[in-house]
């Protein structure tokens, strides 16, 4: 070891304090200390993660129930008629989406024409308060809990 040159009087390697003094460190007890600090933040700040993760995927999918909406009425001034499927829509399905929700859209040979869009949250969305999302060619939106759209 290296012995000190600032101090020509002080004998011992740099770094040594004494024959009774010890070297610095963290002690067991200091690092359980602080695992449980950020154990305490990660339990608080997990589920508010996961919250923030359902908002973006509903809102994602309200996005798109609107984009739907939008070529549904487009396809309904050019064809007279709403378009049955979504693929005729023309509108791709975002992953996110289609990972988040299972899209419906029955489509009744009512006169006049109608539709309705539907999005019901899979086990990848549990825990979604708004429950299964809907729009209609009347353009009524509709969740099972008010102030979701």
């Amino acid at each position: 070891m290296p012995f000190r040159t600032d101090c020509p009087d002080c004998p011992g390697p740099i770094g040594y304090r004494g024959p009774r003094q010890r070297y610095a460190g963290f002690t067991l007890i200091e690092l359980m200390i602080a695992l449980a600090i950020v154990a305490v933040l990660v339990g608080v700040a997990l589920p508010s993660y996961r919250e923030h993760v359902r908002k973006s995927s509903r809102a994602e999918a309200q996005a798109y129930m609107m984009a739907v909406e939008t070529r549904q009425q487009q396809f309904l001034v050019d064809t007279r008629a709403y378009a049955a499927t979504l693929v005729a829509v023309g509108v791709s399905v975002p992953a996110n989406v289609d990972a988040a929700y299972t899209l419906n859209m029955p489509t009744p040979g009512a006169v006049p024409p109608a539709y309705t869009l539907t999005l019901t949250p899979k086990t990848s969305q549990s825990g979604e308060r708004c429950g299964i999302l809907s729009i209609n060619s009347a353009g009524t939106k509709t969740a099972a809990v008010s102030g979701c759209w």
